[in-house]
């Protein structure tokens, strides 16, 4: 396997909506580059990057998937990434390591929720976009009039950058070439061959083939003098200047070029793999990579020490080889067969075998052994690795995804994409011993590849909980825990942490007493409790005065109310935020013990609650809503219904973001009713905020289901 240099790579994301023909798009680049024998299709599970099991069985691509495409003397890595929103995590974290992101456009349906979401991300980075229209082939995509129009539709969304740098060729034959608008050269395709052949632009694509030049020339010199004065003075640009000037225009992100494939009939495909390696930004040319490092100190023997207590400092690391070797770790994969593998971008200096390494996240040391580049799930070995290209390692004992790695004495760190929070959860029970034991240690493997996967156990309910992004992403896991590691689980609606509490005082006396021959026991007790502000808990008072229960048995009285409170009195759910005060009582000399006054107060404790009109509390979270603008009515009709409260509303600049609080209840499931509504452009986050008295009349049906038992969601 040939060593490239960092000039000669290209790192591109190809992102976009579910089913617009990503996967089969780098099927199709990596069969025109002689890669593969035959183009991979996903039906069948052949398509390189589409190897993982549960994405075979579902057809879609639920995590990153990397190959890369060898094409006249550059090495173009190829991430294939997830195109459901609920799995959009992986797609900006691919976003990182590349240098452009390839936005694949379904012909049919224009750019559509996810396509939008992709975009913005991007944006936030200021990270360069190609724009592929795909399956133009396909009889349902618009006609050339559509087209246009779709054009136009992109440009309204995405600014007038959007230029298109081809037109399709499309006639009584089908979708069967394009046309170069750089060097005005149509490229022609027969069925079966990836290759196209040059050739004469239609007669009747002439006069729109030139209107599409002149549009590109011009957007393409604004903003440069000596350009415009060469437009003006000539009427263009030539080929070779143009060509130039709109791979500047890509690199600086003020230009985003629209070109069209077919990548199921191989239409484009070669082309596009050359408009990549000339005109998509090598990672050498693109800006310094902003870190987080660390201030170093000159010890008096010279050499120089990390200063641990040192204030951390923005440092530029320029991608090239000659800098310290550090490493940014953007994935993580188990093979079955060769354990963990993590998949890395060369930031500076060269990876070489063997070449030992500071995990700056983990302050712990790993060895690079073997280091090599992957094409789908294959590692191929290669002796060194370059600035700036990607490359992959298998067990490292403690690195993740996010981890910075590199020379011990350059420390930096970069900054991953934040982690968004589990949306949908269940309760999760092994169905036998045996898959009890293995559990733990097979989710574990998967949440070191899977960071949007949350495993935990509920302190207030003592179930273990599975959270994930969405009812597809948690069952994608339960069968991942079958296949690979033959571990079987039952799904279940989780229970709602409620808690029980008082509306007001009561007071009542608890007297234990049994003779049973011999010693017997007594305990006599009296208990006062009163409501307190939420989040008070119990408070437990002594107000014995006289010796009326001696010193070492209140202990033991408290001992009882706290025993009592937690197993609660309505359904079973802990009473709190109340104080109880012990005021009175009685003892015998002999028959009086520790165990005589808990079960007093335990009595006592009931009785007051009796008569102290206890109620249900729920949880109430805060919840944060961004959605399009025009599902803002929507969204606060759906609140309302769930007995939310609906706190404001601002401007996201892309959006509108909701502010409300809504009962934990209601929310289980809301993820599906957000996609729902929003067709998969909104999202939200929630966080714990108060506790809440339940209306009564729910407060009834949530204590009759208390009692029966907890519904089965899946296997």
């Amino acid at each position: 396997m040939k060593v490239y240099l960092g000039k000669d790579v290209r790192n591109v994301a190809v992102v976009g909506h579910a089913h617009s023909g990503k996967t089969t798009l780098i099927a199709a680049l990596l069969q025109a580059a002689k890669m593969t024998p035959v183009q991979g299709r996903v039906e069948d599970g052949s398509a390189v990057t589409a190897y993982d099991e549960e994405d075979v069985a579902r057809r879609t691509t639920m995590a990153n998937a990397v190959a890369f495409a060898e094409w006249k003397g550059s090495k173009i890595n190829l991430v294939d990434t997830p195109g459901f929103h609920m799995f959009l995590y992986e797609t900006r974290a691919a976003m990182l390591p590349v240098e452009v992101a390839l936005v694949v456009v379904n012909a049919q349906m224009g750019a559509e929720a996810v396509t939008g979401r992709v975009w913005k991300y991007a944006a936030e980075i200021s990270l360069p976009r190609l724009v592929v229209i795909n399956q133009v082939d396909h009889p349902k995509a618009d006609s050339r009039v559509g087209r246009r129009r779709m054009v136009e539709l992109l440009q309204e969304m995405w600014g007038r950058q959007v230029v298109q740098v081809q037109l399709p060729i499309v006639d009584q034959h089908g979708f069967h070439g394009v046309v170069d608008l750089v060097t005005m050269k149509a490229y022609l395709y027969q069925e079966g061959n990836a290759v196209g052949e040059v050739g004469k632009i239609p007669e009747a694509m002439q006069a729109d083939a030139k209107e599409a030049h002149e549009a590109l020339v011009e957007f393409v010199a604004e903003g440069k003098d000596e350009l415009m004065e060469e437009f003006f003075r000539e009427g263009t640009i030539p080929e070779g200047h143009l060509a130039a000037a709109l791979h500047e225009a890509i690199r600086e992100d003020r230009l985003f070029p629209v070109l069209y494939a077919s990548g199921l009939r191989c239409v484009g495909i070669d082309h596009l793999l050359d408009f990549i390696q000339t005109y998509v930004p090598a990672p050498t040319e693109r800006a310094a990579v902003a870190t987080r490092g660390v201030r170093q100190e000159a010890l008096p023997n010279g050499s120089a020490e990390l200063v641990a207590e040192a204030e951390e400092e923005m440092v530029m690391r320029p991608m090239e080889d000659q800098g310290p070797l550090a490493l940014y770790a953007y994935k993580t994969m188990t093979d079955p067969f060769t354990g963990k593998i993590s998949f890395f971008k060369v930031i500076s200096g060269v990876v070489r075998t063997g070449a030992s390494v500071m995990n700056f996240t983990r302050q712990e040391t790993e060895v690079l052994a073997h280091p090599s580049i992957m094409q789908g799930r294959k590692a191929i070995e290669v002796p060194e690795i370059h600035a700036g290209d990607l490359g992959a390692v298998a067990k490292l004992h403690v690195t993740l995804t996010g981890d910075t790695l590199g020379d011990k004495s350059h420390e930096i760190v970069v900054e991953p994409p934040a982690v968004p929070e589990a949306v949908m959860t269940y309760a999760v029970e092994p169905k036998s011993r045996g898959d009890e034991d293995r559990l733990a240690p097979a989710l574990q493997k998967l949440m070191e590849d899977d960071p949007m996967l949350r495993f935990f156990r509920d302190p207030q309910t003592n179930e273990f909980l599975l959270a994930g992004a969405g009812q597809p992403h948690i069952e994608s896991v339960v069968a991942k825990l079958k296949r690979r590691y033959h571990t079987s689980v039952v799904l279940k609606a989780p229970k709602v942490p409620y808690q029980e509490t008082i509306r007001s005082k009561a007071e009542a006396e608890g007297r234990h007493k049994k003779q049973t021959g011999g010693h017997g026991q007594f305990g006599d007790c009296k208990l006062r409790i009163e409501p307190l502000a939420r989040g008070s808990g119990i408070v437990f008072v002594n107000d014995i005065f006289g010796g009326a229960i001696p010193r070492q048995y209140v202990p033991a009285v408290e001992k009882g109310v706290r025993e009592s409170a937690a197993r609660g009195f309505l359904g079973g759910y802990p009473v709190v935020d109340m104080r109880v005060t012990v005021f009175d009582g009685s003892y015998h000399e002999v028959d009086s013990s520790e165990l005589a006054f808990k079960l007093a107060a335990r009595l006592a404790f009931r009785k007051c609650m009796e008569q102290a009109h206890p109620a249900l509390l729920e949880p109430v979270m805060q919840v944060e809503i961004e959605a399009p603008d025009e599902c803002a009515g929507g969204l606060i009709a759906d609140l309302t219904g769930r007995r939310g409260r609906v706190q404001g509303m601002d401007s996201s600049g892309t959006g509108t973001i909701v502010r409300a609080e809504v009962p934990m209840a209601e929310m289980l499931s809301y993820a599906t009713t957000l996609t729902s509504i929003t067709q998969g452009r909104g999202s939200f986050h929630m966080d714990m905020s108060r506790y809440d008295v339940v209306p009564q009349a729910l407060s009834d049906k949530i204590l009759a289901s208390a009692k029966q038992p907890a519904h089965e969601i899946e296997e």
